[in-house]
């Protein structure tokens, strides 16, 4: 469970630095721009290659208690609910109206990953991944909406091509990731 946490706390806290225009400014003017970036890339992959086998060994460890157990109608909400968190994870990196109208797909697109999987598992690791995400994407909506912050694409803008891409990209993905990538990436197979 600590590898979890750690990840966890190195990710989000990374995140987290751009949420202060004044820390990241400081952090870039004492390192350089291109310098903060790769740190914060590198600090990010750190982070996230530690959630991964920290939630590995958290799931299979005797401190990952059972907290309670979700009715079967919450995975199939949580099926439900994926479908569009891939089209907003897509929506992200595509000018297109989805992305206009979301304002902040990625954001919405984790909150909508962890309210999923908060639904579906009951398990402390469960809670202790999918809780912290949730609180995180929260804030950082809250902290982009004031920053006015306009993420990866900026005020790029797309038409209704680009909404057909989103949408069949983020089904294709949903679709991979529902009868194959979940079990070949987190060991647990959903359908099949």
């Amino acid at each position: 469970m600590i590898v979890l946490i750690l990840g966890i706390l190195i990710f989000i806290g990374v995140h987290l630095v751009p949420t202060s225009p004044q820390a990241r400014k400081g952090l870039a003017g004492q390192l350089g721009e291109a310098q903060y970036k790769i740190a914060f890339s590198v600090a990010s992959l750190i982070g996230f290659a530690l959630i991964i086998w920290g939630f590995g060994m958290a799931r299979h460890s005797g401190a990952n208690v059972q907290l309670w157990t979700p009715p079967t109608w919450t995975k199939h909400i949580a099926f439900a609910l994926m479908w569009p968190a891939f089209v907003l994870l897509v929506a992200a990196y595509v000018p297109s109206r989805i992305r206009d109208k979301a304002k902040h797909p990625m954001l919405a697109a984790i909150k909508v990953w962890a309210l999923a999987h908060l639904l579906a598992n009951g398990d402390l690791a469960g809670l202790i991944l999918f809780a912290s995400f949730l609180a995180w994407a929260v804030y950082d909506r809250i902290s982009v909406k004031k920053r006015g912050a306009l993420g990866p694409l900026g005020a790029k803008h797309g038409g209704a091509t680009q909404d057909i891409i989103v949408v069949v990209v983020g089904t294709v993905a949903y679709l991979a990731m529902l009868f194959w990538g979940h079990a070949w990436l987190i060991g647990i197979r959903l359908v099949g």
